[in-house]
């Protein structure tokens, strides 16, 4: 159970209305409702009425609700009592979709920890929906998803964008593929192909690229770092955004190369999220600086 299933239900038991309670935390409806029913669920107990005109508290809702607001009076009182100190010294959890780990999320979680020595950074990686999901529930602080462009952000969340890439195909360097100035989507379909999972934004990008036609996947996997893996054991070619290759240290030590796709202008952004709300922990605050730093550093290298 967290806090701020107690903070909706307190503020849709206020305000009446799913919708209302929605619009002022900043949250989707769909996202509101599926929190409330999580608590619901973990209490097992029906904690509202849900009728058109609006949602009222059910009798246990009632019953309930003076110990609900007893225990958000207590965390108001704890968190004035640990100040900033409780601000600063809270774990922070990132979501990450796992794309361009080693040249943007590793440097800055070392930069980060030499400066928040008592913060401690959970990683999690998650496909793009449950990074969502987990934003808006307020069980992650922040989320690094790739969108393509004309993808939406949804709402109740605020999104700034770190990097800007394009597809690549990822081969060894002994591939046939290395020796192409640029590869097609024809070409795609003569070797063995390592795809990401359905969920997932190269995986949508490469079934759009190859226009219905059906690669030969010899596997499918979990993000780009799997990806690389399996690509450098010479299992075949993957297809990535520039920026989670350029700089890693496969490539680095020269068993991974990156080629073009032929005659696609598709840009690949890695996006920064975080749930819209009024006060954001100062750790949280921090370490999404950090982020935004380290991609203007790294710009100039990963837009052509």
């Amino acid at each position: 159970m967290r806090t701020e299933q107690l903070e909706y239900l307190a503020a849709v038991t206020r305000l009446g209305s799913l919708r209302r309670a929605a619009d002022e935390l900043r949250l989707s409806q769909p996202a509101l409702s599926e929190t409330v029913r999580n608590l619901e669920r973990e209490l097992g107990v029906d904690l509202l009425e849900r009728k058109r005109s609006g949602a009222t508290m059910s009798a246990s809702g009632r019953e309930l609700l003076p110990h609900i607001v007893d225990v958000l009076d207590a965390v108001d009182r704890l968190r004035a009592a640990a100040g900033e100190q409780h601000r600063i010294s809270r774990m922070v959890r990132v979501g990450t979709v796992n794309a361009a780990t080693v040249p943007l999320l590793i440097p800055v979680v070392q930069e980060f920890r030499a400066t928040h020595p008592v913060t401690q950074v959970e990683v999690v990686g998650a496909q793009q929906t449950d990074i969502h999901r987990a934003l808006l529930e307020g069980s992650f602080d922040l989320g690094l998803v790739n969108h393509l462009d004309g993808d939406d952000v949804p709402a109740g969340l605020e999104a700034v964008e770190l990097l800007r890439g394009r597809p690549v195909v990822v081969v060894r360097p002994d591939s046939p593929l290395a020796s192409l100035p640029s590869v097609s989507p024809d070409d795609l379909l003569d070797v063995p192909l390592i795809g990401m999972r359905s969920g997932y934004v190269m995986h949508r990008y490469v079934h759009r690229l190859l226009e219905g036609r059906t690669p030969s996947f010899a596997y499918s996997t979990d993000g780009a770092e799997m990806g690389k893996l399996l690509v450098a054991e010479g299992l075949g070619a993957t297809v990535l955004p520039d920026f989670s290759v350029v700089g890693d240290p496969l490539e680095r030590r020269g068993v991974l190369t990156h080629r073009p796709v032929a005659d696609d202008r598709t840009r690949v952004l890695l996006m920064l999220q975080r749930r819209r709300a009024e006060s954001v922990p100062r750790a949280a605050r921090e370490l999404h600086e950090a982020f935004v730093r380290r991609a203007r550093e790294l710009g100039a290298r990963t837009e052509p």
